[in-house]
């Protein structure tokens, strides 16, 4: 299997050499030339860990078998205490894929508990000595995931850059607290888009690059911009879909509905993926929060960033520039040249306008709605009242899209991060006055509920904090640099 940029259409690397880059040069994003072909009927009864080896298998030809049964073995028989792909009913036809039962409590974990050994191996692959750097700009979640996974590891390095007041108190804190002596945390002021366009800006910089070359090191990404976070997430849209026909919710080879809260676009791109594989996927929902331009470019072709930023209560959502959504561009236009175009004409001027072919391809597998911070409150409480079942705010926003956006097929809903991440959030969502503090606030609401919060979250106040550098988004360079 071979991958391409999404804007040059002459260069193939190897799955290794994807996820070491991270980046493709002049910004573009590395995508596979083709879809494996799934094998649902004998992928159906198979374990998380068997069926992520599977999966993997087809795009990441250059790893052996071994080291690829090994390691989802290792990461999906643990990382997840036998909840790996947890699917829930919710309602009738409505179900819960939680995907927040690892270590940080969030769907990152999936990827980023997986991804270091990805990176590991790829540098073996190529016969590669030098020092990894890894950027990682963050809206709340990756960060966390990506330093759990990578700390202490030897040859890498890890750089988190997340908005400054841009989290809640709990993501904060799970990133200030981060032990390694190869972890480096910063606070930009800004928004999370500003972090993330510092950071694309240090990887499109050749004299960053040359700089650190004459130190032997070579920068990476953990975001969902290297390949490497997104391959494992499409695991997930199979291991729900096969859970549903065995409860007999769908008739076999029957499609399922997914509704998908995202910012970014990689989540629910992993969902694209598995249906280009043949998984019987019906609709893809894109849910956003008050930051909805997903949802108006899905509607009209139109992406305009020229808009309010606004801070919400789904913070990990809160983002204007959506990086996978160029992925998905190539795919739906065939080119490349099309897609280097669009993505200038946004650097320049913040917006652009797709073809009238490409926006009905993407219309044929994707639907979208929003929710603002009332309408999510609003579908906490109701979640909790009617069917006893406890979310987020970021599950909320889903919850509230899909219900507008039901067909008779089921619908599963993806259940991206545990309620006690955004306990004040939550609580006042329940009509509880919340208390100040985060780690008070989740005593109230297992109270509230009867659900326990997780214990990594619990010990957080108790841990020190090593990190509380604030830079301007312009510092990131030199960050990068140290």
């Amino acid at each position: 299997m071979q991958f391409q940029s999404t804007r040059d259409s002459a260069l193939r690397v190897s799955s290794s050499e994807a996820i070491v880059r991270g980046l493709a040069p002049k910004s573009g994003l590395f995508v596979p030339e083709s879809f494996p072909k799934a094998d649902l009927e004998n992928w159906k009864s198979l374990p998380y860990p068997a069926l992520a080896e599977q999966v993997l298998k087809g795009f990441l030809t250059d790893y052996s078998a071994d080291f690829l049964h090994s390691a989802t073995a290792a990461i999906y028989g643990e990382a997840f205490g036998g909840k790996a792909g947890e699917t829930v009913k919710v309602s009738d036809g409505v179900y819960a894929l939680e995907l927040w039962h690892g270590p940080t409590c969030a769907f990152k974990d999936y990827a980023l508990q997986l991804m270091p050994k990805l990176l590991v191996e790829a540098k073996k692959n190529l016969g590669r000595t030098e020092t990894t750097r890894i950027l990682v700009a963050t809206s709340g979640d990756t960060g966390k995931a990506a330093l759990a996974g990578y700390a202490d590891l030897d040859g890498i390095e890890i750089e988190v850059f997340y908005p400054n007041a841009g989290t809640s108190e709990i993501q904060h804190l799970q990133m200030a607290t981060q032990k390694g002596d190869n972890v480096q945390v910063y606070a930009v002021e800004g928004n999370f888009d500003d972090a993330q366009t510092g950071v694309k800006r240090v990887f499109a910089d050749e004299s960053v690059a040359a700089e650190l070359e004459a130190r032997h090191i070579r920068l990476s990404s953990a975001n969902s911009i290297n390949w490497g976070r997104l391959v494992p997430q499409i695991v997930y849209y199979f291991y729900a879909y096969f859970r549903l026909a065995e409860q007999g919710a769908v008739a076999w080879g029957k499609p399922v509905d997914f509704c998908v809260p995202t910012g970014n676009f990689g989540d629910i791109l992993a969902g694209y993926y598995a249906k280009q594989m043949g998984l019987p996927v019906g609709k893809l929902i894109c849910a956003s929060n008050k930051n909805n331009v997903l949802t108006d470019f899905i509607k009209t072709g139109t992406y305009d960033a020229r808009r309010t930023f606004y801070k919400t209560t789904s913070p990990s959502m809160d983002i204007l520039i959506s990086s996978n959504l160029e992925r998905l561009l190539l795919h739906t236009s065939g080119s490349a040249e099309k897609v280097e175009g669009w993505m200038q004409e946004l650097a320049a001027t913040g917006k652009y306008t797709v073809d009238a072919e490409t926006l009905a391809k993407i219309q044929a597998s994707f639907a979208a709605g929003y929710a603002d911070d009332a309408a999510g409150a609003a579908e906490i409480r109701a979640r909790f009242e009617r069917n006893g079942y406890l979310c987020d705010t970021h599950t909320a926003v889903a919850f509230h899209v899909a219900e507008a956006n039901r067909s008779d097929a089921p619908m599963v809903v993806l259940s991206t991060a545990s309620p006690f991440k955004f306990p004040r959030d939550v609580l006042a969502a329940l009509g509880e006055t919340a208390p100040e503090s985060d780690f008070a606030a989740m005593a109230v609401l297992t109270a509230k509920t009867g659900a326990a919060a997780p214990a990594s979250l619990r010990e957080l106040d108790k841990l020190p904090v090593r990190f509380n550098t604030v830079i301007e988004p312009a510092e990131i360079r030199a960050a990068a640099l140290r």
